[in-house]
């Protein structure tokens, strides 16, 4: 019995490494392109996007409008890339944590008890998964399909 585990252990370290860069390349291209796609969203719609940041009572509604929809851009187009990701993922993730505290946190008039609800906080709350992938990109880089993974075959040769 022992023998079997140790053998099954052994196919799936061999397994591990294929597969995570094939679940780091889906999680960067999924959530890049979304991050991009809003981002872009943002800043061709600035006036509307800097009057909703005003509304929620976010200070230099206009500046942040252009910081955030900038950051989502580029940031999401660098992750789609895998070029700079871990970098990328820290402004990103900070963007996230911020719409979720100022649009998405549950007023005393939703039926949610906010962060003690973990089933609601996880499956109502849309920014959720962003985060939480920036964080994974931030712990595990981009995987071997990537620019980063590429550039640092070719000039970090040890």
């Amino acid at each position: 019995m022992k023998c079997l585990i140790h053998q099954t252990r052994h196919w799936l370290a061999v397994l591990e490494q294929p597969f995570q860069s094939f679940v780091l390349l889906v999680l960067r291209l999924l959530i890049g392109w979304q991050f991009y796609l809003t981002g872009k969203g943002k800043l061709a719609h600035f006036d509307k996007t800097a009057g909703f940041f005003e509304s929620l009572h976010i200070p230099a509604p206009r500046f942040h409008a252009g910081m955030v929809g900038s950051a989502e851009m580029v940031g999401g187009l660098l992750l789609f890339l895998g070029l700079g990701t871990r970098f990328a993922a820290v402004p990103l993730a900070i963007s996230m944590v911020v719409a979720y505290l100022t649009a998405h946190l549950p007023t005393a008039d939703d039926d949610v008890h906010g962060l003690s609800d973990a089933v609601g906080f996880v499956i109502d709350q849309a920014p959720f998964v962003f985060p939480v992938v920036c964080l994974v990109m931030l712990a595990f880089g981009p995987g071997k399909v990537s620019l980063d993974h590429l550039i640092a075959k070719k000039f970090c040769k040890a």
